[in-house]
């Protein structure tokens, strides 16, 4: 079956159903929703049951290439496979951030005949969510520097040790590093400051580990901002803002109820890059959709060295979540460029390129399996494909004791994963999967980093840079040395140089240095020369996105 662009926009008015029908399918009283639009409604947080009962179903993948390996459209695709087959399935994903919609990546609801809708919307602003993080974040950013110019209420804050940083959500490398107060003294305190991303921002990571208003609110005042001058660690509560920084973010917190092509519910919330930030929706949507339909269907970013590992150690750690099932997704492609193959290459059957790549896929599925768990590999299936690939696939998984199966949800929507559907059911089923992490909070810093570098990128060792040690220093002295790890690191590869493809062996860990969020329970290592602030291409796709004079937006997708 081919698919054109124009009969998905088709397929997508016909499809498209008022929200409240949606809800209806999981029991939502149409008094719960706070619309917005026709097709989008925030839900409130008393939907989620204290000890839901729903089976989780979490989706990583094989370290991702810039040809697109398709996760979101498996997560999707997956969720309408259940409901295909009978089940009351919800998909429960993460917001699209504006940086890789106009950057190199497009947009993020999926694709072809497995998406959520309305599109443009979950592309662009959609509720506010990330507007109003960017503004909490920048909030806190405001009341610090007022601070610093204000002699009657100073906290003597050191303005050489402030962590804290402002946020925008666009790629913009030349706020990475910048100056502030410049000129008139009435301008501020002249400092050097920086700009992350707003996935990347501690409110952000906040608001996904949060189970509650209450919680918010404390997770916000243990934001630490920076020391005075004589040593004394100054955190966001010291500022008197908490409150207000909540006042922002109080719609925020609340879940995004949409739906997908096929009319079933998909609920997005909160949305922090796994590459450097934890990669996963928020508790309270997990919690929720749990709550509310007995399939959970949830992503966590890039490949799942990064997603999964933090999804395991952060999401689960903090919130006492364990996945049913987890789902790994290839695609014969990516095989072939773990092989070392260029896009040239591709339409070209090569069985051998098949058995030399699967070194990646490989080390995915035996980092899974060392938290407990056996994954379902779902090979998303492109058209050069050939089933002689698909087969060496297949048997290369067995060999592993893992199944996969070909999902064409993107051109057959729920019912191209009505297979896949059923597999992981049967895992579920099986009730063998026994979720443990790696490491204990309990464990040293180093040990944590340690274990995550040997353990799931497979590192000979760990090199601390000077910088990087002062600040462990001070993590130590400040009592965060039982917080969880989050590690930055390209996600191109296992190892922090985004260059070495496959499974690389004898290759050392380099942390350059440490980002605090104590509010949020992690300590962020920067691997190699990883950014929190994305840079924009050569070519972003910008260029390509435009509307025209009755309204209709091209290039988003």
């Amino acid at each position: 079956m081919s698919t054109f662009p124009s009969d998905i926009e088709i397929a997508q008015n016909a499809t498209l159903q008022h929200i409240r029908k949606i809800a209806e399918k999981i029991n939502i009283q149409e008094d719960d929703l706070e619309y917005y639009g026709k097709y989008k409604a925030k839900l409130p947080l008393e939907l989620q049951a204290e000890n839901p009962k729903g089976k989780l179903i979490l989706v990583s993948a094989m370290s991702p290439t810039k040809y697109g390996e398709g996760k979101t459209t498996m997560s999707i695709g997956l969720t309408d496979g259940l409901n295909y087959i009978g089940k009351k399935a919800i998909g429960v994903l993460r917001e699209p951030s504006l940086g890789p919609v106009f950057g190199l990546k497009g947009g993020a609801a999926g694709g072809g005949y497995a998406q959520v809708v309305p599109m443009e919307d979950i592309n662009l602003h959609f509720t506010g969510d990330f507007s109003a993080i960017e503004k909490a974040n920048n909030l806190l950013s405001a009341v610090i520097d007022n601070n610093l110019q204000n002699p009657k209420f100073s906290l003597n804050l050191d303005p050489k040790s402030i962590a804290w940083k402002r946020v925008m959500d666009m790629n913009d490398r030349s706020l990475r590093q910048i100056i502030i107060g410049v000129g008139a003294k009435a301008n501020g305190t002249m400092r050097e400051d920086g700009f992350n991303i707003t996935p990347a921002s501690e409110v952000m990571a906040i608001l996904c580990l949060s189970k509650d208003l209450e919680d918010l609110k404390f997770r916000l005042g243990n934001i630490f901002v920076g020391k005075t001058f004589d040593g004394k660690a100054i955190f966001a509560r010291d500022l008197k803002v908490v409150g207000a920084m909540a006042v922002l973010l109080k719609d925020a917190l609340k879940p995004n109820l949409v739906q997908t092509l096929e009319g079933n519910p998909a609920i997005l919330h909160g949305g922090p890059f796994a590459s450097i930030a934890q990669g996963t929706n928020t508790v309270i949507a997990t919690k929720m959709g749990l709550s509310l339909g007995d399939y959970v269907v949830t992503e966590a970013g890039f490949g799942a060295d990064l997603g999964a590992e933090k999804f395991f150690h952060i999401k689960c750690g903090q919130s006492g979540l364990k996945p049913d099932a987890v789902v790994l997704v290839a695609t014969i492609r990516a095989i072939k460029h773990h092989a070392g193959l260029g896009v040239e290459d591709f339409k070209t059957e090569n069985v051998a390129a098949i058995e030399k790549g699967f070194c990646n896929l490989e080390k995915h599925i035996e980092n899974i399996q060392k938290f407990g768990i056996n994954p379902v590999v779902s090979i998303n299936a492109f058209p050069d494909d050939t089933q002689a690939e698909y087969d060496k696939l297949k048997a290369l998984c067995l060999a592993k004791g893992v199944k996969a199966i070909v999902s064409t949800a993107f051109v057959d929507g729920g019912k191209g994963s009505a297979e896949l559907a059923e597999k992981v059911i049967a895992e579920i089923n099986k009730g063998e999967a026994n979720y443990k992490p790696l490491y204990q909070k309990e464990d040293s810093i180093e040990h944590k980093i340690n274990t995550i570098s040997k353990e799931i990128y497979g590192a000979n060792s760990v090199e601390f840079s000077p910088k990087s040690k002062s600040q462990l220093k001070m993590i130590n002295e400040l009592g965060f040395n039982e917080f969880q790890i989050c590690m930055a690191k390209t996600p191109a590869s296992f190892s922090d140089n985004e260059k070495i493809i496959g499974r690389p062996t004898d290759f050392t860990i380099t942390v350059r240095e440490f980002e605090i969020a104590s509010g949020a329970g992690f300590i962020v290592p920067l691997l190699g020369d990883v950014m929190r602030m994305p840079g924009l291409p050569a070519v972003p796709n910008a260029e390509r996105i435009d509307i025209d004079n009755n309204g209709k937006i091209s290039g988003l997708s």
